[in-house]
C-alpha cells in the first residue's frame, strides 16, 4: 500500500504547538491513548495490519529544512530551541499497538513520552481515515475536479456573508488530495473575492505543510489533550488555571485563543481570573449551543469591564457552511467572530460517509518515576459526548459537582 503521510508537517499546527508546551513545562510527563470510533465500524478483515505498516512508515519521516524555514518564518512564537528538537525527532513504531478483533473492531493504543506521542494523533487519525476509503473502494466516487467546484461554492457562500474561516480539517480527510483541493478552492474564491474590497476571507489552514505550500498562515493553539493531561497530573479543578499559565509561560500572549470547555464552562469559569481574561486573545467554542456560549462569554467578560468586542471567538463545534454564515450573521458585529472547519470542507464527497473518529488521552503521569497512571477523560458542553471511561467520567463529574 502506498504510504499515506509523506511529509513531517503534514499534520495540524497545533501538534506542534502542543509538544513546544509540553517540553517546556512537563518535559518528563508520559501519557497513554486510545483509539475510539464512535460509529462502532467494523473493519475489512487485515486492515489493522495495513494500519501497523503505514505507522512504522511514519519513521521514515522526518522534517526539512525547508519546512524548518517555513515555520521559523511564519511561527515566530516558536523558540528556536523546539526546531532544534524537531530536526532530530524520530517516529517510533513500538509506541503504537494496533490490533483488530474477531469482530473487525480496530483498536489502537498509545503509551510514551508525552512530548513525542503528541505528534501521532493527527496522522494516525489520517491514516486510518484515507485507508479506508482504500481498502473498500470507496476512493472510486472522489471525483476531485466537482470537489473543487463545491468547495470554490461553499467559499463563495461564507464570502459572500463575510466569514473568516480556516481548514481544521487534516484528521478526518478523505484523502490528503481532498483536503488539498478544498484548501486551494477556498483560496482561489478568497482571491477573487478580494477584488470586490469587501471583508471575509480563508485566513489559511491548520495543516502546516499545506500553509507552507501555498504560502498562507498555518492556524492553531491547542486541543483537549493538553488540559485532560494536566486534569490527570493535577485534578480536573485546576486544570484550566494551570493550562492557561502554563501556555502564557510558554507563548508569553501569542496563540492567545483558549479552548475552554474540556470540563465544562462552570470548571473555567471559576478559574477564569481577570489577568487571563485580558491576557488571553479570546476564548474557542467546540461543544454547546453556540449562541448559549457566545453569552456565558459575554456576560463573564463583563464582570471585568471588558467589551466582548474587544475578544476573539472561534467556533468549531462541527460546522457545517450554513450555520457558520448564520453565525456570523448574527453575532459578527458583536465580537472578532472566526470559524475553524474540518470534516466538511475535506470529506464531503456524495456517496461517502465522513468517519466518526477520534484518538483520545486516557491517562498521565507527571514523571516516569511514579509507578502508576492517573486517569482522565473529556467532558462536553454537548450532553453524552463525554469522552473516556464511564466510571472515570463520573468521577470527574462528581469531583466538579456536575449534574446532567
Amino acid at each position: 500500500m502506498e504510504q499515506i503521510i509523506k511529509h513531517f508537517t503534514d499534520t495540524d499546527l497545533y501538534k506542534f504547538s502542543m509538544c513546544c508546551a509540553i517540553i517546556d513545562n512537563f518535559p518528563r510527563a508520559r501519557v497513554k491513548y486510545e483509539f475510539v470510533d464512535r460509529n462502532g465500524l467494523r473493519y475489512p478483515e487485515g486492515f489493522g495490519k495495513l494500519v501497523e505498516e503505514q505507522i512504522a512508515m511514519l519513521e521514515d519521516v522526518h522534517i526539512t529544512e525547508e519546512e524548518i524555514q517555513f515555520m521559523h518564518n511564519r511561527c515566530y512564537y516558536l523558540p528556536i530551541w523546539f526546531f532544534t528538537y524537531l530536526r532530530g525527532f524520530r517516529y517510533k513504531k513500538d509506541w503504537a499497538k494496533v490490533h483488530q478483533d474477531e469482530d473487525g473492531q480496530l483498536h489502537i493504543e498509545f503509551e510514551g513520552l508525552w512530548a513525542n506521542t503528541v505528534l501521532l494523533e493527527v496522522q494516525v487519525l489520517a491514516i486510518v481515515s484515507e485507508l479506508y476509503y482504500k481498502v473498500t473502494g470507496k476512493d472510486r466516487h472522489f471525483d476531485y475536479k466537482a470537489y473543487y467546484d463545491k468547495s470554490f461554492a461553499k467559499a463563495q457562500m461564507m464570502l459572500e456573508h463575510e466569514c473568516l474561516w480556516a481548514d481544521f480539517g487534516p484528521r478526518r480527510r478523505a484523502s490528503f488530495e481532498a483536503e488539498e483541493v478544498a484548501l486551494r478552492a477556498m483560496l482561489d474564491a478568497t482571491k477573487e473575492h478580494q477584488k470586490t474590497g469587501k471583508p471575509g476571507r480563508c485566513t489559511g489552514t491548520s495543516n502546516v505543510y499545506l500553509a507552507m505550500k501555498y504560502n498562507v498562515t498555518p492556524i492553531g493553539t491547542m486541543a483537549h489533550e493538553y488540559i485532560s493531561a494536566i486534569a490527570a497530573m493535577y485534578g480536573p479543578q485546576m486544570a484550566n488555571h494551570i493550562a492557561m499559565s502554563t501556555w502564557r509561560h510558554t507563548y508569553r500572549g501569542s496563540l492567545g485563543t483558549y479552548l475552554y470547555d474540556t470540563y465544562k464552562w462552570d470548571a473555567f469559569d471559576r478559574n477564569l481570573s481577570e489577568d487571563f481574561a485580558r491576557g488571553f486573545a479570546g476564548l474557542r467554542v467546540d461543544s454547546g449551543d453556540n449562541y448559549e456560549q457566545f453569552e456565558k462569554m459575554k456576560a463573564k467578560y463583563a464582570t471585568f469591564g471588558i467589551p466582548i468586542a474587544e475578544k476573539q471567538v472561534v467556533f468549531s463545534n462541527a460546522l457545517d457552511i450554513p450555520r457558520a454564515c448564520e453565525l456570523q450573521d448574527r453575532l459578527g458585529h458583536l465580537a472578532k467572530i472566526s470559524f475553524g472547519i474540518g470534516t466538511c470542507w475535506t470529506n464531503d464527497f456524495e456517496g461517502v460517509d465522513p468517519m466518526n473518529i477520534v484518538i483520545k488521552l486516557l491517562a498521565a503521569k507527571i514523571t516516569e518515576m511514579w509507578p502508576f497512571y492517573n486517569d482522565t477523560c473529556k467532558l462536553s458542553e454537548d450532553k453524552g459526548k463525554a469522552t473516556g471511561r464511564p466510571e472515570v467520567v463520573k468521577r470527574y463529574k462528581e469531583i466538579l459537582h456536575i449534574e446532567e
